[in-house]
């Protein structure tokens, strides 16, 4: 598995990387763990500092963050900013709120001296896609470092700069070594890591494919484990929607980060009375994005990440039309350095057809006409995918009862699916579980211990 920096927009090669020998791996397993073991006794203040820190460091240092992102991955260099800012916010929350999130709560055993305090359990280890290279990291990172454990972490092979600069941050805020480690592995040596005494929880973010097989390695040495994998997110626009909005903001969705992302909207489902209008303004928003080099300000769509993306998207669609899927427009290998491809809308998609339910990495609308609410919700369900979803309606009440009607971790009402620090992350389905961000985020790999120090004179069985 080679680590391996190549500018999507130009498919040059910047840089490779050695992944680390197994002697380094255990190197770096044995620091872990020592590490833990006085980290774990460290105060939230001292944690705090060091995660805070890195906060300022990732501000401080936001265009040489940025720019590595959009330079390792193609992303237009504007969302790279808003990324590394968001991860910025998202250490500082941690370091903010952990502690009271983590606060020990009086167990209700009709006395006073019960309580569950909240530990770390260990050194994690997590495995991280290339999509969203800092935010992936500090949503993870963050929470699980404040609550006490130390972490292992694999990145994508494609951004191992962007790795590397992550973790330079942790060290120059004053983290001892071994708190974070940023490694290259190959997968055998990933499942070395997983099976390893030392390690006591695994998370992932990717693909269904390497959720399975990560979390069946997780399984049978029984760690605890959280998996946020992909999606197949339904966008629903209602006949009383705001036009406008509905195609802005599906657009915006569908197209961010060239639509590389989980919760990207992906299955746009209208009401007949507005599918016509609704797919006509999504032809021209798509038709206003400008192509062009992602660290230009005025390029709107970028490439994709790599070359095996592009194949990969450009057979999906080809896979789609030949089972009898409608190209509406686009596409097409773009013929211009770099990986770039024309967006592309499909529509008219039977279930039988593999776009039904495959997950669309990439700038591809599929359009689906229903006929009211019943059929919106059951096509919407009807996915192995329950990750984000979105219901676009001028009635909130109507769009709410609708909401609790969807299998999915997240609903969003008049607005695209998004991410904040205080908001739950997660699905359930293919698309995973366990959840991350906000308190929630902050709970998976923690020891919910019982301390009762009650002095009964008999105990009932």
């Amino acid at each position: 598995m080679a680590y391996t920096s190549i500018n999507p927009a130009n498919g040059k090669l910047i840089q490779s990387f050695p992944e680390h020998t197994n002697s380094e791996v255990e190197a770096a397993l044995s620091r872990a763990h020592e590490a833990f073991l006085s980290w774990r006794f460290e105060t939230f203040a001292t944690r705090a500092a060091v995660v805070r820190k890195a906060a300022d460091l990732m501000r401080e240092h936001l265009e040489e963050l940025s720019r590595m992102a959009t330079m390792e991955m193609g992303k237009l260099i504007e969302e790279s900013r808003a990324e590394t800012l968001l991860s910025a916010d998202i250490l500082s929350y941690y370091a903010d709120h952990a502690e009271r999130f983590l606060a020990p709560v009086q167990a209700n055993s009709g006395k006073k001296r019960g309580r569950v305090v909240s530990q770390p359990i260990g050194v994690l280890f997590g495995i991280e896609p290339w999509n969203f290279p800092y935010y992936q990291l500090a949503r993870f990172v963050a929470p699980n470092l404040m609550a006490g454990n130390t972490i292992l972490l694999k990145h994508a092979p494609a951004v191992p700069q962007c790795a590397q600069l992550f973790a330079r941050l942790f060290q120059d805020a004053g983290a001892k070594e071994g708190v974070y480690t940023d490694l290259r592995l190959t997968n055998e040596q990933a499942a070395r890591v997983i099976a390893d005494e030392r390690v006591r929880g695994v998370a992932v973010t990717g693909s269904e494919r390497a959720g399975s097989s990560i979390g069946s390695e997780a399984g049978k040495v029984l760690k605890r484990s959280t998996m946020e994998l992909g999606g197949s997110d339904p966008f629903i626009v209602l006949e009383d929607a705001n036009l406008e909005k509905a195609i802005k903001w599906g657009a915006w969705s569908r197209l961010l980060n060239c639509g590389q992302g989980c919760v990207c909207a992906k299955r746009f489902i209208v009401v007949d009375s507005l599918y016509d209008r609704y797919l006509d303004g999504i032809l021209k928003a798509v038709a206003a994005r400008k192509v062009g080099d992602p660290m230009n300000k005025e390029t709107t769509l970028g490439p994709l990440s790599s070359e095996g993306a592009r194949e990969f998207l450009l057979d999906q669609i080809a896979r789609s039309v030949k089972a009898g899927a409608t190209l509406v427009t686009g596409g097409n290998k773009l013929d211009r350095e770099g990986f770039y491809v024309e967006p592309a809308i499909l529509a008219n998609i039977h279930p039988e057809n593999p776009a039904y339910i495959e997950e669309f990495f990439g700038p591809v609308f599929l359009m689906f006409r229903v006929r009211d609410d019943e059929e919106a919700i059951r096509l919407a369900n009807d996915s192995p995918f329950g990750l984000a979803s979105v219901i676009f309606s001028a009635d909130e009440v109507r769009a709410e009862a609708l909401a609790m009607q969807i299998d999915a971790g997240m609903v969003f009402i008049n607005r695209p699916a998004w991410t904040a620090p205080d908001l739950p992350f997660g699905g359930i389905k293919h698309s995973g579980y366990g959840r991350e961000l906000s308190e929630l985020g902050i709970q998976e790999f923690v020891n919910k211990k019982l301390i009762d120090a009650n002095s009964p004179d008999t105990i009932g069985l």
